[in-house]
């Protein structure tokens, strides 16, 4: 019999040469259990940070409050592919020396809320169709630049013989690092790719909250897979606190709205809380409509 999981996060170092789904696929056969999503596609030659959602934690997997990421990235300036990274057919190249200097002068350019246009090897939809069925098939489209967040860039290592770097980059949901590279070589004007991608963290989880797939399979040969699985409150740690009594927990799970004013926990100015039952179990998130005094079911997870 298989053992019994509970309903949370388990947070994956995703290998290189996996795709999401891959990754997604190799824990229902490890775990066996079909009610497994994750948060945040990564790139095949991406490895790190894949938080996985387990049962009823799945709900949760397009409502994740905090969309920050975070990526060490490793880059080479004097190329040009048509993936924007290493493994892609080379387009153009350059000799052109670039200092230290040179790269931070730019890298202001790239913080904050900028445009950014999809990479055709890329999932986003046009008319129905993924950029990279298209692109496999040789057909380029035009696309339309998208506004993206980058809270930070930092050049953390760089070689000026080689033009070889790393760079530590934190942004936003949607955020494309390769097109942060490829865009970069361009206005040094010479070029650039993405050679390394390292997602360091993922909505509040680190690589220190990860295991790799063969941690997980052993664990699992042992019967204790479970004890890797994290509570689903993790990925509403930033949300305020709402404990329940016992009637009203279960008129908010049976999807009721509750009255505020019988709620002792409501803060003022506060609209979004992760939401305990008596025992305190984490049963989802609600909202507090002050306009008509009453609290709202956001995600029900109980």
């Amino acid at each position: 019999m298989s053992e019994q999981l509970r309903s949370g996060v388990l947070c994956v170092n995703k290998p290189e040469g996996f795709t999401s789904f891959d990754v997604i696929a190799k824990l229902r056969g490890i775990l066996h259990i079909r009610r497994l999503g994750h948060g945040g596609t990564l790139d095949p030659m991406a490895t790190g940070v894949l938080p996985v959602f387990v049962g009823n934690a799945t709900k949760a997997c397009d409502i994740m409050p905090d969309n920050t990421k975070s990526y060490r990235a490793g880059f080479l300036l004097g190329q040009t592919t048509d993936t924007q990274d290493v493994t892609g057919e080379l387009r153009d190249s350059s000799d052109m020396p670039v200092s230290r200097e040179d790269i931070e002068s730019v890298l202001p350019q790239f913080t904050g809320n900028i445009m950014q246009l999809p990479p055709m090897y890329s999932a986003v939809q046009v008319g129905g169709q993924r950029l990279y069925d298209l692109a496999r098939k040789g057909i380029e489209v035009e696309r339309t630049p998208r506004s993206v967040e980058v809270m930070s860039i930092a050049l953390t290592d760089y070689d000026s013989n080689t033009r070889r770097g790393t760079l530590e980059i934190a942004c936003g949901k949607g955020t494309y690092i390769r097109t942060i590279i490829n865009d970069i070589g361009e206005k040094l004007g010479c070029g650039g790719i993405m050679t390394s991608l390292v997602r360091t963290s993922s909505g509040g989880f680190t690589l220190d909250d990860c295991h790799t797939l063969d941690e997980i399979q052993s664990a699992a040969d042992s019967g204790k897979a479970g004890e890797l699985i994290l509570p689903a409150e993790r990925i509403f740690s930033k949300l305020a606190r709402l404990r329940l009594g016992e009637a009203q927990a279960r008129m908010y799970r049976n999807g009721v709205k509750l009255s505020l004013e019988r709620l002792y926990d409501i803060k003022p100015g506060v609209t979004e809380y992760a939401v305990f039952a008596p025992d305190g179990a984490f049963i989802g998130t609600a909202y507090a409509d002050t306009e008509s005094g009453l609290l709202r079911v956001g995600k029900n997870l109980g």
